[in-house]
């Protein structure tokens, strides 16, 4: 076979396509692309910071009264006297910690567990093209739309509790998890599909013998990256949804007490179980995953 040598100046990005060939793509075209979308939103940033109406603001001032209250509430944190004000005790604040860790526990199983069937639906090398295009259409629509708004769309629904955070959320989490388990389950080589059909395989004898055991690591990857992003969620919508949690508690020790060294301790609190969730899913990666 010919080597190919690329010049300086035409890096090429090289792709197998499913006939064998080599394809050269210059990625100079990329490059420039790529500077073209920075220069226009260093422009829009430019641009937006020169048209703000900053009113009578004084920006000095204000920055170091923003710096001094990121000083208490970081440096100082506390729930009692003499910077705390008693509104919360230590047994309030881990409680909603773990009503929040619940909620993200919750959403997560319930959507990885209804994403896996939807995305099987999604797969172009498992289902028929309508279905796919159809499955894909509508999880990118719900996509498309922030968590909190089908947070809002459920409250107003069901009404005010955990039970409308844990819809909105799941719902989201759903659409996400569904375009990321299908776009994994059409990277798997369509030979193997084709070639355990032609023994007489079922459709769940393909899923479960050569779908899931090729992906699985990508499947809890995605899984636990969710995670992640359903505990960020759950503390956002904590209060705004009425679910409690952390989120709640964060919202009435800034907005209603207007102590920041009590919402310095509930971020504390937040970091911690956000420390918690990552130290639980590398140990499982590293367990599950690197050593199998």
């Amino acid at each position: 076979m010919e080597s190919v040598r690329l010049t300086e100046g035409a890096a090429a990005a090289v792709e197998r396509d499913v006939l064998g060939k080599i394809r050269l793509t210059s990625s100079s075209n990329r490059n420039v692309s790529v500077q073209v979308t920075l220069v226009v939103l260093v422009a829009l940033t430019v641009v937006t910071f020169l048209r703000m109406g900053y009113g009578t603001v004084d920006l000095v001032q204000a920055t170091r009264q923003a710096l001094a209250d990121f000083w208490a509430m970081m440096a100082q944190p506390a729930l009692d006297p003499p910077y705390g004000a008693g509104h919360f005790t230590w047994g309030t604040v881990l409680e909603s910690a773990v009503i929040t860790l619940a909620i993200t526990a919750i959403t997560t199983v319930i959507s990885g567990i209804v994403s896996f069937f939807l995305a099987l639906a999604a797969s172009e090398n498992l289902s028929s093209p309508a279905v796919s295009n159809v499955v894909k259409g509508v999880v990118a629509i719900i996509r498309s739309i922030p968590t909190i708004l089908w947070v809002l769309v459920f409250t107003v629904a069901i009404g005010l509790g955990s039970e409308a955070a844990v819809l909105g959320i799941s719902f989201h989490s759903i659409a996400y998890l569904t375009k990321s388990y299908s776009e994994s389950f059409e990277e798997i080589d369509a030979g193997v599909i084709e070639a355990l059909r032609a023994s007489g395989a079922s459709f769940w004898q393909v899923v479960f013998q050569a779908i899931v055991p090729a992906t699985i690591t990508k499947i809890i990857s995605w899984t636990f990256i969710r995670l992640e992003i359903n505990f960020t969620n759950a503390v956002a919508v904590g209060a705004f949804a009425g679910a409690g949690g952390i989120g709640f508690q964060l919202y009435q020790a800034g907005s209603r007490y207007y102590n920041l060294h009590e919402v310095g301790v509930i971020v504390y609190v937040c970091l911690v179980a956000a420390f918690v969730l990552e130290f639980v899913s590398v140990r499982l990666r590293r367990r599950y995953i690197l050593n199998d």
